[in-house]
């Protein structure tokens, strides 16, 4: 009964990042065209990522109180309606409240994850994250290689069609996405005592260190996102179309990685490790980044970076939610989300910043942070496996 619940979920969201890869390759050189250089170009990232900080706990735990369904509903029209704001954006502030606006409504990805955990077992929990990072794989594969495609008529064409998208999949999620979380009495105790229960969470030495290793991790990845359209614009000629289509092969290294290697390599490996390796590859492949002579020795690196990513976020995430009790699982991995968040809202400014001095700096300083998470995360205390109360609803 769960798995077809999840079918709808995947679908949902990979609907939703497809409108996101969408308009991704086109954005950076919108902010260029509006006279950004690296720093603001990283700003018209963080723009999204900093009003994502504010509101990923808060629909958190809105979903843990009132149910998953209407927090991913309210999420996805959000999104249709900052990217119709967007197509209508001619100059560069506009374009920064747009991003601003739908980082307010951008809790699909916390509340999926919620909804994940209340209808698995923790023994096939990081399988079934693995599947929903397949998802966002998905979406990054087709929505890149569509952007680039309509990159030819014009931004405000693709940011429509991308709107047109994100309506077209709260109709879909209204219509077919059921309830996944029905709070008991527990759950729905006074927000002080709410918060008093994530500040106890947050006390696990365990919990402190995955966010780290999630703020980390996460600040340095971004970092290459800001950065990566500048570098292979001064070093390759790189346009939009032509990182849209990096973007897709990306996207098909995850979800290769996501949605059919990852439970296997967790049934071997477990989540630890597995969060171990995968940042060690990261940062390996940062640091090799910048040395690349050419454009196919560079999509080689990246898709090496890829495949680290790929295994990397979905163990985090099932690290995350074992940390917590059932019925703070919205709470908790809302605060992965903002943690995530708060990297993204930082880290784009300070790599465009970085590259603006020096055109290797921000894959340098990616690599540095990415090995220090290696070491906090192998300090990582896994908890055994509990019963989850929604698994049979």
């Amino acid at each position: 009964m769960h798995r077809s619940r999840l079918v709808v979920l995947y679908l949902t969201v990979f609907i939703d990042l497809l409108g996101f890869g969408v308009i991704l390759p086109v954005l950076p050189f919108l902010a260029e065209r509006f006279g950004a250089n690296g720093f603001w170009v990283g700003a018209v990232l963080t723009a999204y990522s900093a009003a994502q900080l504010v509101g990923a706990v808060f629909l958190g735990r809105i979903s843990d109180r009132f149910g998953r369904r209407p927090v991913l509903l309210f999420s996805l029209i959000g999104s249709a309606i900052s990217l119709t704001a967007m197509g209508l954006a001619n100059n560069l502030t506009l374009l920064l409240l747009s991003r601003v606006l739908a980082g307010a409504f951008g809790g699909s990805i916390t509340t999926a994850q919620a909804y994940i955990a209340d209808v698995t077992t923790p023994a096939d929990r990081t399988r079934y994250m693995g599947m929903l990072g397949a998802s966002i794989g998905m979406g990054f594969i087709f929505g890149p290689a569509i952007g680039a495609g309509l990159s030819g008529f014009g931004f405000g064409v693709t940011a429509f069609a991308a709107a047109a998208l994100a309506l077209a999949n709260f109709i879909f999620g209204y219509v077919a996405l059921p309830e996944s979380h029905r709070p008991s009495g527990e759950a729905s105790r006074s927000a002080d005592v709410e918060a008093k229960s994530l500040i106890v969470a947050l006390q696990h030495p365990s919990v402190g260190r995955i966010l780290a290793a999630t703020f980390l991790t996460t600040f340095a990845f971004v970092g290459m996102e800001a950065t990566y359209a500048l570098l292979g614009q001064a070093r390759y000629g790189l346009d939009a179309g032509g990182l849209g289509l990096i973007f897709t092969f990306i996207g098909v290294i995850i979800a290769i990685i996501q949605g059919g290697l990852i439970g296997r390599l967790n049934a071997r490996l477990g989540e630890r490790t597995l969060a171990l390796i995968g940042s060690v590859i990261v940062g390996v492949t940062l640091a090799m980044l910048p040395l690349a002579p050419i454009l196919s020795t560079s999509i080689l690196v990246l898709g090496l970076m890829a495949a680290g990513q790929g295994i990397l976020t979905p163990t985090l995430s099932s690290l995350l939610s074992l940390a917590g009790d059932a019925d703070e699982q919205g709470g908790i991995l809302g605060l992965g989300q903002s943690v995530s968040a708060g990297a993204r809202a930082v880290g784009p400014l300070i790599a465009g910043w970085l590259f603006d001095r020096g055109i290797a700096l921000p894959y340098v300083a990616g690599a540095v942070l990415t090995f220090f998470a290696a070491w906090i995360l192998a300090g990582v205390i896994v908890r055994a496996p509990r019963a989850v109360e929604n698994v049979a609803r």
